[in-house]
Formats: structure tokens, C-alpha cells, sequence
């Protein structure tokens, strides 16, 4: 699909209907900027290798992971600064950040929704990605079965909407190739904080 360029002055707005709404918004953070919180995250968070059960075993989960409170005292300075610009440029006073490590082309996360019930109820979604460039499937569950692959830049913003998590499923595939590493920061209100509405 056609995403417009690096300097586009609006966001793409994939759908915005009954269903959710998804706006990608490539070049927020500048590439410089992309380029050292991406360094810095990669080599000082201390990121966690999990498991879980599959089809009756434990399997490893193809990525590594971190989580953090948005008021931790303890929050590394980089996602202090990746969050104020993502609040910034949402309007949303996010709470909490999800970190996932995609070590290479062999790491992915299979199409899902985010667990509703720890999200404070309307409050969106957003990601901001550094690093490698990899494309993110939006899957449609219900008619028509809408299917859209994005394909994330380092420095880009995709935000989703509070209503997606019903009617979508989003993923990042295996990728082919040679596939740098890529960090996702996912950004989201939890509890019962309403989100500014802009």
C-alpha cells in the first residue's frame, strides 16, 4: 500500500470507520534521534527471553521483551524522552510502555489483539519503531476482511484506536533475507485513566 513520503504533513489513515481507526505517521523522531535511543535501548535495557504454552508445550517466545511504568522513578532517560515526544504528538497521556526486541528476520509476534481488559476503556494505541524497517499486518476479523501490510520506519508512529482490539488482528511476520534489529515501543493508558481526545 502506498504510505506517502518521509515528510508527509499528515498522517496516513489506513481506516477510520466503526471498526478503528489506524494512522501511520513516519519521520516523528528525527533519524539522528531514532538512531541513538535505538542504540542506546538495544544496549542497556535489560531485555527478557520468555515462554510460553503452545499447542500443549512451552515454546520461546520469538522476541525479547521489557515493560515499564511511564512514572517508574527507575525509567531509563531514553523512554522518558520517547514517551514525552509520543504524548506530545498523540495528545494521549500514555501511562505505560512495552518494549519488544526483533533480534532479526526470524523473530515475529503472530497476529493478536492487546489484552482489553488492562486497558483504560477508549484509550488508543500507539507504536513508535526504531531500527530495521518491518512490515506489520492489519487483519480484519469480520466482512469485508479488510488486509493491509504497513511497513514500519524507524522513527514512524502507528496508532491504533481503542475499538481496533475488537475487529482487528495485528502482527509482525518472519521476515526473509538479511533484516536488521528492530525495537517496538508500544505506548498505552492502563487502568481506568481516560485518554485526552484531540
Amino acid at each position: 500500500m502506498s504510505q506517502g513520503g518521509l515528510f508527509a504533513p499528515e498522517p496516513l489513515v489506513i481506516v477510520d470507520d466503526d471498526h478503528g481507526r489506524f494512522a501511520y505517521e513516519p519521520g516523528v523522531i528525527s533519524p539522528s534521534l531514532a538512531e541513538a535511543w535505538f542504540a542506546t535501548l538495544l544496549a542497556e535495557v535489560p531485555w527478557q527471553a520468555k515462554r510460553r504454552e503452545m499447542y500443549g508445550r512451552d515454546v520461546d517466545v520469538p522476541r525479547l521483551v521489557q515493560h515499564y511504568a511511564l512514572d517508574d522513578p527507575a525509567l531509563p532517560p531514553v523512554l522518558r524522552d520517547a514517551g514525552r515526544e509520543v504524548v506530545a504528538a498523540t495528545g494521549t497521556p500514555f501511562t505505560s510502555v512495552g518494549l519488544n526486541l526483533y533480534r532479526d528476520g526470524r523473530d515475529s509476534v503472530a497476529p493478536h489483539n492487546d489484552h482489553i481488559e488492562e486497558l483504560a476503556e477508549g484509550a488508543p494505541i500507539t507504536l513508535l519503531s526504531l531500527g530495521a524497517t518491518r512490515t506489520m499486518t492489519l487483519r480484519e476479523r469480520e466482512s469485508p476482511k479488510r488486509k493491509f501490510d504497513v511497513k514500519l520506519e524507524s522513527g514512524s508512529l502507528l496508532a491504533m484506536s481503542y475499538a481496533t482490539q475488537f475487529h482487528w488482528d495485528h502482527g509482525i511476520p518472519k521476515a526473509r533475507g538479511e533484516v536488521g534489529p528492530r525495537i517496538s515501543l508500544a505506548f498505552r493508558v492502563k487502568g481506568s485513566q481516560a485518554p485526552i481526545r484531540r
